[in-house]
């Protein structure tokens, strides 16, 4: 078992907590992290460009002129792709760029994420974090009171003083523990946690 020490919005240690090295003590493994993030990647793209070939644009059905005679090079139809207004040759089309990534390998790619933050000592705990009010300045006030630049926030329930206080902050991001995944892991240098979440985040991993 390792242990996380446990701080109060005025950086003061207060508590140290238990946590399991199922979660937070593994070795990585690149291919699962490597993988579970291409399938982040990929399922971000929309897939919506679209272009019509030859026989998707409307018109086109009579023969510009005669096959012979008339000097030009011969042509069956104005939608031609060598035309202006003809249809694209081999452009895209709708499709889905999702991939699909077993079940286990995007937890142990999760795990390893963790394991790495833990490693690095890039994991923050707070006993919680009492904002009543929705205040920008003071939410920023905690964040660099820690000294951090650029932190993923975790917290374990609903908060919409928490989520909106932090919404325009630059290099902060605040979701809720079952929206944590390896991407935003890796895209930032540290991970605040509140305690709460993090019993959570160990219990899903673990079952």
């Amino acid at each position: 078992m390792a242990f996380l020490d446990v701080y109060d919005i005025d950086n003061n240690k207060v508590s140290q907590l238990e946590v399991s090295d199922a979660v937070f003590g593994v070795e990585a493994n690149a291919a699962a992290v490597y993988e579970t993030v291409r399938m982040q990647m990929l399922a971000r793209r929309l897939g919506t460009a679209s272009t019509k070939e030859r026989g998707e644009i409307r018109g086109g059905g009579k023969k510009p002129w005669r096959q012979k005679g008339t000097g030009r090079a011969r042509a069956g139809t104005s939608r031609s792709p060598l035309w202006r207004g003809g249809g694209t040759v081999f452009g895209p089309h709708l499709r889905d760029y999702s991939i699909r990534v077993p079940k286990k390998v995007r937890k142990l790619a999760l795990i390893s994420a963790l394991s790495v933050k833990m490693k690095e000592q890039r994991i923050l705990v707070l006993r919680d974090f009492p904002l009543t009010e929705i205040k920008t300045k003071k939410f920023k006030e905690v964040f660099d009171r820690f000294g951090l630049r650029k932190a993923l926030f975790v917290i374990d329930r609903s908060n919409p003083v928490l989520e909106k206080s932090s919404r325009n902050i630059q290099g902060v991001k605040l979701i809720r523990a079952e929206g944590i995944n390896v991407y935003d892991l890796l895209d930032h240098d540290h991970v605040i946690f509140l305690e709460p979440s993090v019993k959570m985040i160990e219990g899903a991993l673990m079952s």
